[in-house]
């Protein structure tokens, strides 16, 4: 165990791009630290990371052992997470990583039921881009991801596919807000949140955009479903939301609804729950991945593949 803990400083490392930053999360002195980063490297007989003014960067042989500690980082999670449940009670941590269109909204209800029964199971969220929570699956920094829009790579494996229509948010004295259905035209009419560049999301509006020959009035641009969520409070703006919810209530329901777009402007996207092909995973990661295909099968049984 102490191995893998010396292993985790230098993973922290890399991850910050800081001695210092790594020393606060790590709860030690940044030159204690630097001692064991330099002491590493004298073992190996090679630098690991370049130093630069504003803080450390892997070189190539950085990267090469970062992909090591990660994957026994990873293997000892899953082995730790077996004993575990010989015992019968069920330990653990699960990384996921996705876009905050999705994450924002859904994970926190599925996280807090399963830890109802698995309160010794803890969890890490990364807000990654698409292609950045692949490459987070890649790099073993995350057990699953959650990936809307685009279509995984042959390097993964997915675990569901879910279609999603999207529909918009809005606050409920919003003046769309009395309507059963709304047209794309409508919604040039007023100020719109657009979701941050390179996300699933963000690429099916621009789709949409085109196909329909309308442009909307972007007032802000947002990769957080919580800023755009807490917005629509304060202006008569309007924005697009998954409806992980499984009804016409926004997540946010205390202060947003959501209206369904008409038939004719439809906007449709799936939704992935991603895993690292042939990365067998923890028992609590394995788990928490069958506890959401079950979600999806009940909540969503003809779009559910």
């Amino acid at each position: 165990m102490k191995y893998l803990s010396h292993l985790n400083y230098i993973n922290v490392v890399a991850r910050t791009g800081s001695i210092r930053k790594a020393a606060e999360q790590l709860n030690i002195t940044s030159t204690a630290l630097n001692r064991r980063v330099i002491g590493l490297e004298e073992e190996l007989g090679v630098q690991i990371f370049e130093r630069l003014p504003q803080g450390v960067r892997l070189n190539v042989a950085g990267e090469l052992l970062i992909q090591h500690i990660r994957q026994s980082m990873a293997d000892m999670s899953k082995v730790l997470s077996q004993i575990s449940d010989l015992s019968g009670v069920r330990r653990g941590h699960v990384q996921i990583a996705g876009g905050s269109e999705a994450i924002g909204a859904f994970l926190p209800s599925r996280i807090a039921l399963y830890r109802q029964e698995h309160t010794g199971v803890s969890f890490e969220i990364l807000r990654r881009a698409p292609d950045a929570a692949l490459k987070a699956l890649a790099n073993f920094e995350a057990d699953l991801a959650l990936i809307f829009g685009s279509v995984p790579g042959t390097e993964f494996q997915t675990l569901a596919s879910v279609q999603l229509d999207l529909a918009l948010a809005m606050h409920p004295d919003h003046p769309l807000a009395k309507q059963a259905e709304i047209r794309m035209i409508q919604c040039q009419d007023f100020p719109f949140i657009m979701p941050a560049e390179g996300s699933g999301l963000q690429r099916l509006i621009q789709v949409a955009q085109q196909k329909h020959g309308i442009k909307f009035s972007t007032a802000i641009t947002s990769e957080s479903h919580e800023f755009t969520a807490h917005y629509l409070k304060y202006e008569n703006a309007i924005s697009f939301q998954l409806p992980l919810g499984g009804s016409n209530q926004s997540p946010d329901s205390h202060y947003l609804v959501q209206r369904p777009i008409a038939k004719r402007d439809k906007m449709s996207g799936l939704l992935h729950l991603v895993q690292l092909k042939g990365r067998v995973l923890s028992v609590a990661a394995a788990k928490f991945a069958d506890q959401l295909l079950q979600h999806f099968n009940t909540t969503y049984p003809d779009s559910t593949h």
